[in-house]
């Protein structure tokens, strides 16, 4: 297998509760990662040497970002070189709450596993993704998840939202590092795992029940975000978020034209993507 071209998928955050700050540095956490249609595309192909390469001149200024770290990782842990020509086609918002960058080293993990045939189990690949980030583990298969702990312990959930997800990115990023340095970690009043028996298409029940710890941190210094999260009600959304620690806002409609007119109403100014459960998702 010289060549694997293979889809390096999004996420959203149904719920974000930072619990407790641990001894590591690390915070305790609850959320539910919920996969989007939208991917980025990345391109395996093996050569005489290592080369990364994107259509992000952001990312192709930076010497170490996630897919480094994934490779780095698997030539210390097997003492083999992986010789590839990478390129990653970058769709997703860099910075903006969707997972991005934790995808693509995800995918990375896999993808060389499987060209170079080294035997790795799923067990193996989530322990080497936690030493990359903390929402790694769950893009090696991305499925409806409540997590826990640093977000790697994953409870698959039997889910299924049947509704249109418009997420708006403002094209702001949000370092990670930051958002987790301001948050003042507390036991959540409305725990995200006592309401899993619940039924979470219900979107006046998700709003009611359902918050991101980090709104309060980032709408702060950047109102601009808070305003699309205003802005997303106001057009229509029977549930809206934050998700992650931003930038990506997004809204859960009823129904696919009040979906399509609020999407009308960002795209000119901000990225967005429709994520259509009956259909393939749109961008803009």
């Amino acid at each position: 297998m010289d060549k694997l071209i293979v889809e390096s998928p999004a996420k959203i955050n149904l719920g974000l509760n930072v619990v407790k700050k641990r001894e590591d540095g690390y915070h305790n956490l609850e959320t539910i990662f919920f996969p989007l249609m939208l991917s980025d595309k990345i391109t395996f192909v093996k050569s005489d040497k290592l080369n990364v390469n994107t259509n992000s001149d952001i990312l192709n200024k930076l010497t170490n970002n996630l897919v480094h770290k994934a490779i780095e990782l698997l030539e210390e842990r097997t003492n083999k070189n992986f010789l590839l020509d990478i390129f990653i086609e970058k769709i997703i918002p860099i910075g903006g709450g969707l997972g991005g960058g934790s995808s693509n080293a995800a995918i990375t993990l896999k993808t060389i596993n499987k060209i170079f045939e080294l035997g790795f189990n799923f067990s193996n690949l989530s322990q080497l993704a936690l030493e990359i980030g903390s929402d790694v583990p769950f893009f090696l298969n991305p499925v409806p998840a409540y997590a826990e702990s640093r977000g790697e312990i994953l409870h698959s959930l039997d889910m299924e939202l049947p509704y249109p997800i418009l997420s708006v990115n403002p094209r702001i990023k949000i370092d990670t590092v930051w958002a987790f340095k301001k948050i003042n970690p507390s036991k959540p009043i409305k725990s995200l795992k006592n309401i899993l028996s619940k039924d979470l298409t219900d979107l006046d029940y998700l709003k009611e029940f359902v918050t991101n710890d980090f709104e309060k941190i980032v709408f702060q210094k950047f109102p601009q975000i808070r305003d699309i999260k205003d802005k997303l009600y106001l057009h229509g959304a029977q549930f809206a978020l934050m998700s992650g620690t931003g930038s990506t806002v997004y809204g859960i409609f009823s129904n696919l034209q009040k979906a399509y007119w609020a999407e009308d109403f960002f795209k000119s100014k901000y990225f967005t993507f429709l994520h259509n459960p009956f259909n393939k998702g749109s961008i803009t």
